[in-house]
């Protein structure tokens, strides 16, 4: 009975361990935190990070650029995530206005995913996902994005798109 609810419990996280968020919603959390930590980069935040513009280039679209304060916002919704053994976008409104006060972008986007081992099995799970594709492919400057492992050793992972 607990390798089947094991198995249950492990079966919802695949059909939720991918998302993504627009900013098309008019729900947000309005207060955000001036302090921002920014983290080392990790191989596999690299990799992502490559594999997404490499399939950019194979488009005809533009490469994104790295930014520190997206990499911040990634950050803590990641930890946010990890502490509350949940994906989501909870308060994603909060990162959107941050990025539109400090970097001036005037359009956010995001995905975040669960449990993938690899760079390449994270993007092509976004890239085998509709809304998570549109984001990848989507009209944007600038991008960042940050991988956490949690006490398990599960990666966790938020990546954030903006134009400025």
């Amino acid at each position: 009975m607990k390798h089947l609810l094991n198995l249950l419990f492990l079966t919802c996280l695949v059909v939720f361990s991918s998302s993504c968020s627009s900013d098309n919603s008019e729900e947000f959390e309005a207060t955000y935190s001036h302090d921002i930590t920014i983290p080392e980069v990790k191989i596999i935040e690299v990799e992502i990070m490559e594999l997404i513009n490499a399939h950019r280039i194979n488009l005809g679209l533009n490469t994104l650029n790295n930014n520190e304060l997206i990499k911040g916002q990634a950050f803590s919704h990641t930890d946010y995530m990890i502490v509350n053994n949940n994906v989501s976008h909870d308060y994603f409104y909060s990162r959107k206005h941050y990025l539109q006060d400090y970097i001036g972008a005037i359009r956010v986007s995001e995905n975040v995913a669960y449990g993938y081992s690899s760079a390449q099995s994270v993007v092509n799970a976004w890239l085998n996902s509709e809304g998570h594709r549109a984001n990848i492919e989507g009209d944007f400057t600038d991008f960042d994005l940050v991988a956490e492992r949690n006490a398990e050793g599960k990666w966790y992972f938020t990546n954030i798109f903006t134009k400025k």
